[in-house]
């Protein structure tokens, strides 16, 4: 592990150029989307409360809930200092829910109900969640609502969202731009989600699983299928952010196939600051014979005057066989490094549902090749695979696969290890996503949350410097921490001293005790 200050001002150089923000750099910390950047990291560089030496069961500990109506697979995120008419100034914490709920809450257990409330259903008039109860498969239950995480646009002070509901048997989708202080919808909004491709229609039953991503003024949306009883695609829609016109350009990843879904278990769309990434699930893939069919594939999206093209893609050599297996390379997202010394400069990194991590370079991708993956390392990580994306700090890698131990791997010159240099002691049954909280190089704490576990969620903190050095968990006070029951893939928020973990029935809030 590296921790010079070279390396240190590179990568958040890099961070504050993505994110088209000074609001990284400086030490009032929002969180605007999903795994806090859009590089997708995970991390918050500007973390002065909680440290390795207070986060303990003595100190630190579950401070107040808020109910909710709905399960939250969405991050919450976090906007600090925001005027609320009437209500004064407030830190305030964003939850979205299934039952197609969005809340505001203050963020320091202030007051003791939401700020604001805005619910998209309405039932006295047919307009309800989808539901799911009598569905054959088990992957969101009873209903679908409000699945991905938000953007939030701190200049115009706008909460994007997509939303699903059924209007009297009919399932439609909307994009939802509200107002962070008032929960008011912008923009003559909301806008129905429709879109064409050569004859293939979107399908409204579509579900909108990963985070949203705002780029350059424009909202991005990807889709895919809640388990498929027909034929399905991928696709990324784009909307103008300032009036949710849809952008000219769509696209979609199996026009002559199917399937080629892009979920990522909740994790974002990533970008640079110009392209755009991402990974699909199994499906129909032909692009390597000049065919437009993306399935199983790592994918660079170039954005030009609204068009979406595909810049250049990586496929496993064995997508087939990976794809009739369903060991979708997309199960979770991807993570841009910052600027790398080696022969790589610029990489991203994800893996797959059969444990594989794959290092790619992001400007020579690969493509595919018969026999063999041209790829610049490609590792066996967790023998059951992922479904959540890493984190990154101060050059070192965190990934949490299912029935695996956290795990940590260094990178040196833009390689990684080729082991974990550093893992839990207790193996996570199907955890989310990992954050990382940390002072700039010190008192780094990775976050990682265990969603079923004896009935309830599990937040973890570790050393994020040594990974075997647990410093709490929610069981070790018995029912003092307790959260709410868990869902999956969900992520914890750090910011100003407490962390925030969405659950199926209460956002719980943890920080330092009285």
């Amino acid at each position: 592990m590296r921790t010079n200050l070279s390396s240190r001002l590179k990568s958040s150089a890099f961070l504050a150029v993505i994110l088209g923000s000074p609001l990284l750099l400086s030490q009032t910390v929002s969180v605007l989307t999903w795994h806090n950047d859009v590089a997708r990291t995970g991390q918050n560089l500007h973390e002065t409360i909680l440290t390795t030496k207070n986060v303990n069961t003595k100190q630190f500990g579950k401070l107040f809930s808020y109910p909710i109506e709905g399960q939250a697979y969405a991050q919450p995120l976090y906007v600090p200092n925001v005027s609320i008419p009437g209500q004064g100034t407030h830190n305030v914490v964003y939850v979205a829910t299934e039952h197609d709920q969005v809340y505001a809450f203050d963020a320091d257990g202030l007051t003791t109900k939401p700020l604001w409330h805005d619910s998209f259903i309405d039932p006295a008039r047919g307009i309800t969640t989808v539901s799911t109860k009598n569905s054959f498969c088990p992957s969101i239950r009873p209903e679908v609502g409000i699945t991905s995480t938000p953007v939030i646009d701190p200049a115009s002070g706008t909460l994007y969202v997509s939303a699903e509901t059924d209007e009297k048997g009919t399932v439609v989708q909307h994009l939802h731009a509200l107002d962070i202080a008032t929960g008011g919808e912008k923009f003559n909004g909301p806008v129905s989600i429709e879109a064409s491709v050569n004859g293939v229609v979107f399908d409204a039953l579509s579900i909108q699983r990963s985070a949203l991503l705002l780029l350059n003024g424009t909202v991005y949306l990807a889709y895919a299928y809640l388990c498929a009883p027909r034929p399905y695609h991928g696709w990324v829609l784009g909307y103008d952010a300032q009036n949710l016109q849809q952008q000219s350009g769509v696209f979609l990843s199996t026009p002559n196939g199917n399937r080629g879904g892009i979920w990522q278990s909740g994790g974002g769309l990533a970008s640079d600051g110009k392209s755009i990434f991402f990974m699909t699930g199994d499906g129909t893939f032909d692009a390597n014979t000049g065919g437009a069919d993306h399935g199983m594939s790592m994918i660079r999206m170039s954005v030009d005057a609204g068009n979406l093209t595909v810049a250049d893609y990586f496929t496993p050599f064995d997508w087939a066989q990976r794809s009739a297996k369903d060991l979708d390379l997309g199960s979770g997202g991807v993570l841009l490094l910052p600027p790398q010394s080696g022969a790589h400069r610029d990489e991203i990194i994800g893996a797959d549902k059969s444990g594989d991590i794959y290092l790619v370079d992001r400007e020579h991708m690969g493509k595919f090749h018969a026999k063999t993956n041209d790829v610049v390392q490609q590792l066996h990580g967790a023998p059951s695979g992922y479904h959540s994306s890493p984190a990154y700090w101060q050059e070192n890698i965190y990934y949490a696969g299912g029935l695996d131990n956290l795990r940590m791997y260094s990178i040196t010159n833009g390689m990684l290890s080729t082991t974990s240099v550093s893992k839990s002691a207790v193996r996570l049954s199907a955890p989310g996503s990992p954050s990382v909280s940390s002072n700039g190089a010190t008192n780094g704490i990775v976050w990682i949350m265990e969603p079923f576990v004896k009935g309830s969620a599990v937040l973890r903190a570790y050393d994020a410097t040594n990974l075997a050095k647990q410093l709490y968990d929610t069981d070790q006070a018995g029912n003092r921490d307790k959260p709410g029951v868990g869902t999956k893939f969900a992520v914890p928020t750090i910011a100003n001293g407490k962390v925030y973990l969405a659950t199926s029935t209460e956002l719980d809030v943890y920080g330092l005790l009285p």
